[in-house]
């Protein structure tokens, strides 16, 4: 603090400068940052992380990537005002994706939303909100008449994504779709976000993938699925279908380790490694990082719940 006779010897407007400057100043407030509002893989919903979401702010923009149960509530507990939304992305149409979608834009409906959301993902979104709709027509349009709202049907502008390439291109982002397989499932795509301040890539449920080292490559951070293979006996002992989930596990999934070896190949800044499965917090962040460092040596953050990464790192 300033002392006060000797602002009362400065000019007004100098002095009032001076403790504006001392007394009031705030950080800036990033341009550019992500949110990971769930990070626990697989549908199951459960006492502890949330299921997939994750969200990308850039001047004060929205963009959801994915939209597992509970984001909705993720963003409103973030401080993201469900309606300010303008953009919704899916990776693929597991139901730990995609759950949530229709409801995270009726809800934003319900809290105000006047203004269109664009939303992407593999061939399929177009048909789920139009059935969206039609299952919620009796709420929908007894709201419209009963409480004066405006139609949402005439606000989600969904499109489906067949190929690789720019799927939007903003006065600030531009983002890339790239196919990416995640066995059975071949309609499944990573997101590359180009932002004022950096590169962001999320891999969404993958394979192995060197090729996604290569789309990928430079970014300034890569958020990459994640499993960790010690605990997966472990996690399938649990349920009835163990063998069959241990199968799918190993053939659709990228081992931390792995995980690693992309991150090395794509040279990015940061790794970070989300979605994961098992999502139990007694698997530590060390355990995590301990196994991607076996092939990369650059800076590595395990995701939790709410966590923020902000642009430059």
């Amino acid at each position: 603090m300033i002392d006060r006779r000797v602002a009362l010897k400065l000019p007004l407007a100098g002095a009032a400068a001076l403790v504006a400057s001392t007394t009031f100043a705030q950080p800036a407030k990033p341009r550019t940052r992500i949110v990971f509002l769930g990070t626990k893989g697989g549908p199951r919903v459960e006492n502890g992380p949330s299921n997939p979401a994750n969200l990308v702010m850039v001047n004060d923009t929205p963009f959801v990537i994915d939209c597992g149960m509970g984001v909705s509530r993720q963003l409103v507990i973030a401080g993201v005002p469900i309606p300010s939304v303008k953009f919704i992305f899916i990776s693929h149409h597991h139901s730990d994706h995609n759950l949530e979608y229709g409801n995270l834009v009726y809800n934003a409906w319900v809290a105000g939303l006047s203004t269109p959301i664009q939303s992407f993902g593999p061939k399929g979104i177009e048909a789920m909100t139009k059935t969206y709709w039609e299952l919620n027509k009796f709420d929908v349009e007894t709201r419209i008449e009963d409480e004066g709202r405006p139609d949402p049907r005439k606000l989600l502008i969904a499109k489906d994504i067949t190929e690789d390439g720019v799927v939007l291109q903003t006065q600030d982002v531009k983002v890339t779709a790239f196919r990416t397989p995640h066995p059975p499932i071949t309609d499944n795509f990573a997101y590359k976000f180009e932002t004022p301040d950096g590169i962001i890539v999320f891999s969404s449920d993958t394979n192995y993938n060197p090729k996604l080292a290569e789309f990928a490559k430079g970014a300034d951070v890569l958020a990459h699925e994640a499993l960790y293979l010690p605990w997966v006996d472990g996690l399938v002992a649990r349920v009835k279908n163990g063998a069959t989930l241990k199968k799918h596990l190993l053939e659709s999934h990228t081992t931390a380790e792995d995980v690693g070896r992309i991150a090395d190949a794509a040279n990015v800044k940061v790794l970070v490694m989300s979605h994961l499965v098992p999502g139990d917090l007694d698997v530590t962040d060390e355990d995590w990082t301990n196994e991607a460092k076996k092939n990369f040596k650059g800076r590595i953050i395990v995701a939790r719940d709410l966590k923020e990464l902000a642009l430059p790192v």
